[in-house]
């Protein structure tokens, strides 16, 4: 079983990370990727709109990845 609000936390403040809780090793690649890239970004500024967007769409996409998983299982998520 995952916990969904653990994946949540831990790809917001690191995306990709919370993929790597769930096992979804590619997905984390991407996540780090994209999120490498606005960090980058930030010297030109866009970045400042797209960090927050990137970090918000990966904790909520490791979410719902916990959840499927949990589904999957058959078992109730943990709190």
């Amino acid at each position: 079983m995952k916990s969904p609000g653990l994946a949540a936390v831990l790809s917001l403040f690191f995306p990709g990370v919370g993929q790597i809780y769930n096992g979804r090793f590619l997905s984390a690649l991407l996540w780090f990727a994209l999120a490498g890239l606005s960090w980058l970004l930030i010297f030109i500024f866009i970045g400042y709109l797209t960090t927050p967007v990137i970090h918000f769409i990966s904790a909520f996409g490791a979410y719902r990845q916990a959840e499927r998983i949990n589904q999957a299982l058959g078992g109730l998520p943990p709190f």
